[in-house]
């Protein structure tokens, strides 16, 4: 498997390149860098979103949570992909028509606050830079998995290449690259999927989990990475290399009923049919829980909060929302996004279908915790390690590197375009290149540091945070004249704020627990209703200091294209 996708890997790296030099050619002015001149069709630009939007949480973590936890988790793809129906109805077309190129730039032309510009930079580069860092671990996962290099070769690469495509030819150069590797990203998942839904059948279709829980389909070894402590629901007769209740290993082992401490590195071979022991936060506590959603009011809260945290966050993502400045009118934004609802929503079929079979055919991740891993190793699981498995885990590391390449550029794009403009200098193409080498260290060193968080998880807090900064000032921006500056910073820095700190609790030290956990793992329930009312109030209470020609700045957001011409 291990020479076939080191070449799928560098021949869509290679790719990238290519593309992205093709495309330097058109890239000459500054518009060129930020906006692509706004000359992209709504065809090619859907593609472009669709390639940047679905990424390393997309590709690889929603398949390893919905293995993980089970159905409570499918709401991640149905609020990933349902965000654009919030953001068709409500922002793609006005926010065109507004003529700015950033998020920064829409608060300077519809509140005349350089002040509150200032706090919409903060809030895009901290946004970016969360959401990048998934990118990253993905990319190091994927090449470690696949080739045994360490974790960090995978980063390094994607970080580099992202880096120069981004610096050398900006938003016009990375659209070309962005399209290619959407459907290259849709192939690599429906392909092999197919097959592994025919090798399901032949295997006279086995029970997606049984009775007492997943089973090991044949003899399996499992490396315990972390120390942790398993529990047996069924004797088994194994053999270890290492340590299990603190007792030195080389030979055979019976696991008995209950709870056992496993040292790290410690190996365990497991006969074939046998039960898979359950690991703590990562297997259910019973096998019927994985099939039925959660029942309890923290689950309840937890997955509203996560409904609404993917549903409106996306209008609330810099590098989604800097797309539709490159389009050439408000309607061919909204057009734009009627194709990505086509388009995104074709594409998560696949991956929670991928989770659901994982049960079957690779329930050694369950005990390793390396569960965002199920979609490269499925393919040669279920098909064996013959041509057919190790070409198809070859296609499917393939369109892992493309995810990881193409969300990794839109997001080094947006972030690039405001330090450019705000922080470095004054948006030349200079600026724009200098800055771009700048946004790509700060999460590379990020993705170092962290890279024990499930992607998914540190994709849907990315979500929290738009949800509760930007998600609230566009829509009341643009329909809501009532709007000040004053009242739109105060809401920015209570919901986003808020939740910007229960991320940095959530990443840096650990998950809490009881309820202090669900409210600040997944805060968006609280903190996106807070943003809208302290907005609100603030404003009402600001009211004379509403900008000059409001009425002006609001028609110009909804007046039809037509009568703007």
């Amino acid at each position: 498997m291990t020479s076939y996708s080191v070449a799928a890997v560098l021949l869509v790296t290679l790719a990238t390149v290519a593309i992205g030099l093709y495309g330097l050619r058109f890239a000459r002015t500054t518009s060129d860098f930020l906006v692509a001149s706004r000359m992209v069709s709504p065809s090619w630009n859907a593609a472009a979103i669709g390639g940047e939007y679905l990424s390393a949480a997309s590709f690889l973590g929603v398949a390893g949570l919905v293995l993980k936890h089970g159905v409570d988790l499918l709401w991640y793809p149905v609020g990933f992909a349902a965000g654009y129906l919030a953001l068709l109805l409500f922002v793609a077309a006005p926010l065109r028509r507004s003529g700015a190129f950033t998020l920064p730039d829409f608060c300077e032309v519809r509140l005349r606050s350089k002040r509150l510009r200032k706090l919409a930079t903060a809030f895009v580069m901290f946004i970016g830079w969360l959401y990048l860092v998934p990118q990253l671990q993905g990319a190091g996962l994927t090449l470690q998995t696949v080739t045994g290099a360490p974790y960090a070769l995978g980063a390094l690469l994607v970080g580099v290449v992202v880096t120069l495509n981004v610096a050398l030819g900006g938003m016009r150069s990375i659209t070309f690259v962005q399209a290619f590797q959407y459907w290259l990203k849709l192939t690599a998942l429906a392909v092999p999927f197919v097959f592994l839904l025919m090798a399901w059948q032949h295997d006279g279709r086995p029970a997606l989990t049984a009775p007492d829980g997943p089973r090991f389909a044949a003899a399996t070894t499992v490396t315990v990475e972390h120390p942790t402590r398993l529990t047996v629901t069924e004797p088994t007769r194994v053999v270890a290399h290492g340590a299990v209740d603190d007792v030195p290993l080389a030979g055979a082992l019976l696991l008995t009923l209950g709870e056992h401490a496993v040292a790290e590195e410690t190996v365990l071979d497991f006969p074939q049919d046998s039960a898979v022991p359950r690991v703590s936060a990562v297997s259910s506590d019973t096998p019927a829980e994985w099939l039925l959603p959660g029942g309890t009011s923290q689950d309840l809260f937890a997955t509203y909060s996560l409904i609404l945290a993917t549903f409106l966050g996306t209008m609330g993502l810099p590098h989604v929302l800097v797309r539709f400045y490159t389009n050439p009118d408000g309607a061919a934004a909204r057009r734009t996004t009627l194709v990505v609802l086509g388009l995104v929503g074709i594409f998560y079929l696949t991956p929670t279908l991928y989770g659901v079979l994982g049960r079957i055919y690779t329930p050694q991740l369950l005990m390793t915790g390396n569960t965002d891993a199920v979609v490269l190793l499925l393919p040669s699981a279920a098909l064996g390690g013959g041509l057919a498995g190790s070409l198809l885990s070859a296609l499917v590391a393939a369109g892992a590197f493309a995810a990881f390449l193409s969300a990794s550029s839109g997001l080094l794009t947006s972030v690039a375009g405001v330090l450019s403009t705000d922080v470095l200098g004054h948006g030349s193409v200079r600026d724009f290149r200098r800055s771009a080498l700048v946004a790509g260290v700060v999460p590379l060193l990020l993705a170092l540091l962290v890279a024990s968080l499930d992607v998914s998880q540190v994709v849907g807090l990315a979500f929290a945070v738009a949800a509760s900064s930007f998600c609230p000032l566009l829509v009341l921006g643009i329909w809501w004249r009532g709007l000040t500056a004053v009242g739109a910073a105060a809401g920015i820095v209570a919901g986003g704020g808020a939740a910007a700190s229960a991320v940095l609790l959530t990443v840096l030290g650990g998950p809490l627990d009881g309820w202090a956990g669900v409210l600040t793992t997944q805060p968006a329930a609280w903190s996106v209703p807070l943003a809208f009312v302290v907005m609100i109030l603030v404003s009402l209470l600001t009211r004379h200091r509403l900008p000059s020609g409001v009425g002006a700045i609001m028609l110009r957001l909804h007046a039809p294209d037509a009568l703007r011409m």
